[in-house]
């Protein structure tokens, strides 16, 4: 029997087995939040009392090779609202129409968002839920002036729940110059998406990071003054200068627009380039666009045909193969050929010249543009060393220019050749290539027959630090085995713009000139147009000792498709005006001789 005593034992014994029970309860709970979830309810109670604010730098800004600005950015608002605290309706219209007024906007539109209390999202398990919508965007990139007008009128009349993100934008100060090498970005959801040219080739270098601040809070969102603070300093993106030079580009688009209105092509384009560094001086094509109006941009224009796309270049490929033989001692500027009267049958196929011509030297073959004395020059070389010579200029290859997509061009092995192929190819036909190939290939016959890899981008900078990345020019591949075949090529080349030869309307008195037209027919849907052409001219200057290669081409021209008439004039214009603005001097022995070349 228990008496009272042994009652007391048991309850107390009871009482401390529950007692050890619990502190071991409590035990295991505080060893479970304290260590197991510890950086897990520790972050969770962070978000409770702090808050993060973001700000982004900014995004690298692109320069001409002389630091003139082409792409920056201007500080702008995005303006968004918390639909929960502008109001009832009646103040929703009056935001409505402040904002339809002074941001071109729809009344309804933006009435609508004002109005929308929830939005519907999709929960964990699938199903939908409504939850309160408390973020809605009005307008993006408003300008500081706009902006400022709006925050004056919203404290005027006491508007709540109106948000202003300060930010940047891209700007294009020159508008429609450069404008599709430059390319473009968009904005999607706040973030920066380029979309073509140097913007999205150098996207990764010219981003900028954010700016992170976080720091403690109170209850009503105010920063406490003694919390703890914690901050990551933004940085602006990296400067890119390019090898363009402003004034040059000026001159080249202005030109450029010049043969479009007059000959209406479907297509233009021009490139301006130093043969002695293979720096792209100016370079322009049409149809172009303004970046800085989205609403009348067209995306046929956004790409960069000087690059992407190639065509068959016609007589402007003689000069290359002609060097080749030259350089082979296949042939001599004074080897004579029989250009058949302007028609000659080889493997039956007839070849045909403009005008019908009998014995010409090969100086003169290339003056007056024979495509029969090219082709039996070309059957004197030979496949292989025709081939060696396309390649070593650069054709079918890339020229590494930082803009994509590029064009290889089409240039097909010796294995691949049909019977016709060593008679067209030298002509410029069944060969396809891209303007920026051709200007290559030019810039190695200017400069003793050195290819060289084109530059577009001069140096990188980082503004913030000073450092300053430089673009080597690299060294330059030797086309030429006989040093004697520059002098050889160039002084044929030159009679190209003489009496006598295509290109009389290129001349420039006191300067030699160095070049070739070329009056290609467009390949459609298998085979050659009669009404369809594209017409150039590419050549150099002063002829023997250049300092500038400029291409000028027109597709499609109307009114008249050779070269020399089309083209020529244009490049002259250009030529003569970049001479001087380069402070180039004329040679004063040909103004005394009274010689236009």
């Amino acid at each position: 029997m228990l008496t009272s005593n042994d009652s007391i034992r048991v309850r107390m014994r009871l009482v401390a087995v529950f007692f050890v029970f619990s502190f071991c309860a409590l035990f295991y709970r505080l060893y479970i939040v304290q260590i197991q979830r510890h950086d897990e309810l520790y972050q969770k109670a962070r978000n409770q009392y702090t808050a993060k604010k973001t700000e982004a730098g900014k995004r690298g800004e692109i320069f001409d090779c002389n630091g003139n600005l082409l792409v920056g950015n201007i500080p702008c608002d995005d303006i968004s609202v918390d639909p929960w605290i502008v109001g009832d309706s009646v103040t929703c219209r009056k935001v409505a129409a402040m904002f339809a007024k002074y941001l071109k906007l729809d009344f309804q539109e933006v009435y609508g968002k004002l109005m929308r209390k929830t939005r519907k999202v999709k929960g964990k398990d699938g199903k939908e839920i409504v939850r309160r919508n408390r973020y809605a965007v009005i307008a993006r990139e408003v300008s500081i002036d706009v902006s400022t007008k709006l925050k004056r009128i919203i404290k005027a009349n006491e508007f709540a729940g109106i948000f202003f993100r300060e930010k940047y934008a891209r700007y294009y100060p020159k508008k429609n110059l450069l404008s599709n090498v430059l390319g473009f970005t968009n904005v999607n959801h706040g973030e920066v998406i380029a979309v073509l040219g140097v913007e999205k080739f150098f996207n990764k270098q010219m981003s900028s990071s954010k700016s992170v601040l976080r720091f403690e809070r109170a209850r009503d969102g105010r920063p406490l003054i003694y919390g703890e603070r914690e901050s990551i300093k933004a940085r602006n993106g990296l400067n890119v200068y390019l090898t363009i030079s402003e004034p040059l580009q000026s001159i080249l688009e202005e030109e450029l627009d010049k043969m479009v209105a007059e000959w209406k092509p479907a297509a233009a384009y021009a490139i301006l380039a130093d043969p002695k560094t293979g720096n792209i001086l100016a370079m322009a094509q049409r149809p172009s666009f303004n970046p800085n109006d989205r609403r009348s941009m067209d995306p046929k224009a956004w790409r960069n045909r000087i690059c992407a796309d190639y065509f068959e270049p016609g007589s402007t490929m003689k000069p290359i193969a002609i060097s080749g033989a030259i350089d082979y001692g296949v042939v001599t500027p004074d080897t004579k050929f029989n250009c058949e009267k302007g028609r000659w049958k080889y493997g039956g196929k007839i070849l045909r010249d403009a005008h019908p011509m009998e014995i010409l030297t090969v100086g003169q073959i290339l003056a007056k543009s024979s495509n029969i004395g090219t082709a039996k020059i070309a059957l004197l070389m030979g496949e292989k060393r025709l081939y060696r010579t396309l390649r070593k200029f650069g054709f079918g290859a890339y020229t590494g220019i930082p803009l994509k997509p590029e064009t290889r061009g089409a240039l097909r092995p010796v294995d691949r050749w049909d019977t016709l192929s060593i008679t067209r190819f030298p002509i410029g036909q069944g060969v396809g290539t891209s303007p920026l190939q051709m200007v290559r290939a030019y810039c190695a016959l200017a400069d003793h027959g050195r290819l060289r890899k084109l530059r577009l981008v001069d140096r990188i900078e980082d503004n913030q630090t000073g450092l300053i990345i430089k673009n080597p020019i690299q060294k330059p591949l030797q086309v030429f085995h006989n040093p004697a075949t520059w002098d050889k090529i160039i002084d044929m080349m030159c009679l190209v713009t003489e009496a006598g030869g295509t290109a009389r309307r290129v001349a420039i008195e006191g300067y030699e000139i160095a070049g070739k037209t070329g009056t290609s027919q467009k390949f459609i849907n298998g085979a050659y147009s009669h009404k369809k052409y594209i017409a150039s001219f590419i050549g150099f200057m002063p002829a023997h000792d250049p300092e500038l290669v400029l291409l000028v081409a027109a597709d499609e021209p109307h009114g008249s498709i050779y070269g020399g008439r089309v083209a020529g004039p244009t490049f002259r214009n250009i030529a003569l005006r970049s001479l001087r603005y380069l402070n180039i001097k004329p040679n004063p022995a040909l103004m005394k001789e009274g010689k236009k070349r």
